[in-house]
């Protein structure tokens, strides 16, 4: 009597931690991306990626993102500046999302959640370089919207 009644309670409880989504994001991103606002910082990276004087952005990964922020009903704030700054910007949540021709190898892989590449092109020696956008580390549900998007949309060419 007391097995079946203890399978129960372990079953509630498992079940009581499947109730969110999963993935999940610890800082709530894809929840509050969703139907609100995408802060996406950008540093220029032409083609990938350019800042016009007065900060509009441009480019190849700007619309990407412009479409993946439509598919999620949610408005774009763009902040340009350098990699540097947008990175820290990342870390402290100020930011959900950067571009800016990043690549695979990327030294920013160690403070960020790099993307699975969204496409492969040639790089100014010719080896091929994997292009890639930073997310915030542990924003799990966030990154798999976003690379199922970017899988959807695979292979964009300069």
């Amino acid at each position: 009597m007391v097995r079946p009644v203890l399978a129960g309670i372990v079953g509630l409880l498992l079940l009581t931690g499947c109730a969110g989504r999963f993935p999940a994001d610890p800082e709530g991103t894809l929840d509050r991306v969703e139907g609100g606002v995408l802060r996406v910082g950008v540093s220029a990276h032409s083609p990938w990626t350019e800042v016009a004087p007065d900060g509009a952005p441009t480019g190849l990964e700007v619309d990407l993102v412009t479409e993946f922020a439509e598919s999620l009903d949610a408005d774009v704030e763009w902040t340009a500046s350098g990699e540097e700054d947008l990175m820290a910007q990342l870390d402290r949540s100020e930011l959900d999302l950067v571009i800016g021709g990043l690549t695979a190898a990327s030294p920013w892989a160690e403070h960020s959640a790099l993307t699975y590449p969204y496409t492969t092109v040639p790089g100014a020696d010719g080896a091929p370089q994997a292009h890639v956008m930073a997310a915030p580390m542990g924003e799990n549900a966030f990154l798999v919207a976003l690379e199922t998007f970017l899988l959807e949309h695979k292979d964009v060419q300069p």
